[in-house]
């Protein structure tokens, strides 16, 4: 048990750093608050190195997570509600082709990305295909309580809500 524990230690520390893009607000407090209450292991990945300020990566290929991007206004994007107890986040889940993806999202495999709406930090999350399954939004269940540090101050709304 312990030599398993120890070669995936020395995986991991083989992997490069996440490096992506800061964000222009990444340097906002409520940043380094969302990050030291991120899990260790994300979707079966532990978490890796990072290159950039307020950046966390699980896994390979990396889920990643930005804090400071930039806060989205209103939008007909789809608006989703994830739930974790207590918990209640909002967030845009962006088709590939949107042309609110950043760069560092747009992989040849494909991926998810969504980003909180209405919260203060904004935080996005890019989810790779091969690492998202069937459920790409399970991982926002998991990140729910860190996130939810940020501060809400709109909510998704439908069509009934009119």
């Amino acid at each position: 048990m312990v030599a398993v524990a120890a070669a995936v230690v020395a995986v991991g520390a083989c992997s490069p750093p996440v490096t992506v893009p800061a964000g222009p607000d990444a340097a906002d407090p409520v940043c380094g608050e969302v990050l030291q209450a991120l899990p260790g292991v994300l979707a079966g990945g532990e978490e890796r190195s990072i290159g950039s300020q307020s950046i966390a990566g699980w896994g390979e290929p990396a889920i990643t997570l930005r804090c400071g991007v930039e806060v989205p206004g209103p939008s007909t994007e789809r608006c989703i509600t994830v739930e974790s107890g207590e918990t209640s986040v909002d967030w845009l889940a962006l088709e590939a082709d949107d042309a609110m993806v950043p760069d560092h999202a747009r992989r040849e495999n494909g991926s998810w990305t969504f980003i909180t709406y209405g919260r203060v930090p904004a935080v996005e999350v890019v989810v790779p295909t091969e690492r998202g399954g069937d459920q790409p939004t399970a991982v926002l269940v998991d990140l729910a309580s860190a996130v939810e540090r940020t501060t809400a101050e709109r909510a998704c709304v439908g069509a009934d809500d009119l």
